[in-house]
């Protein structure tokens, strides 16, 4: 694939985040793309990212949603589990500089009006304190009184 940009790469490690279980919303990538990156790459950035992508059979859309092709997920499986970001998205370029296409891939348009709304949602949702990428459990209280109710344990028994 030739060229290769940053945009590419990091939005091949956030759609690795995203679409783990299902395929992501733009929302839930552009999340990703921000804890991967600690900032989001502009909407016309991303939407070139998804268009060349797509173009070479690496980002498909399923469900209405996106997700990683086969070739994209063994780019992401070969990356080391202890590197840092920058080494890995230095090494999905790497990966991506390497890769060939493989037969004719429809290209997904996304428009950038549509990545803006996703940054302007994740950046209120943000601010409000709302993570897209975790479902938080809600805590489950228990009083000290049902903590002393309980049944205690019997003791040890020494084996003779």
């Amino acid at each position: 694939m030739y060229p290769v940009h940053d945009v590419d790469a990091i939005l091949l490690l956030a759609l690795s985040l995203a679409a783990k279980r299902r395929p992501a919303e733009l929302v839930e990538i552009v999340a990703a793309a921000d804890l991967v990156n600690g900032n989001i790459p502009p909407e016309t950035k991303l939407s070139d990212a998804f268009s060349r992508l797509s173009a070479y059979g690496l980002i498909s859309e399923q469900e209405g949603g996106y997700t990683l092709s086969q070739d994209a997920q063994a780019m992401v499986a070969m990356l080391r589990k202890k590197a840092e970001t920058r080494e890995r998205i230095f090494d999905i370029k790497e990966s991506l500089a390497d890769y060939r296409l493989n037969g004719e891939h429809q290209m997904l348009q996304v428009a950038p009006d549509l990545l803006l709304a996703a940054i302007q949602a994740h950046k209120k949702a943000r601010s409000s304190g709302r993570s897209w990428l975790i479902e938080k459990p809600k805590p489950v209280w228990i009083s000290k009184k049902e903590l002393v109710r309980g049944k205690t344990l019997p003791g040890r028994r020494r084996k003779s």
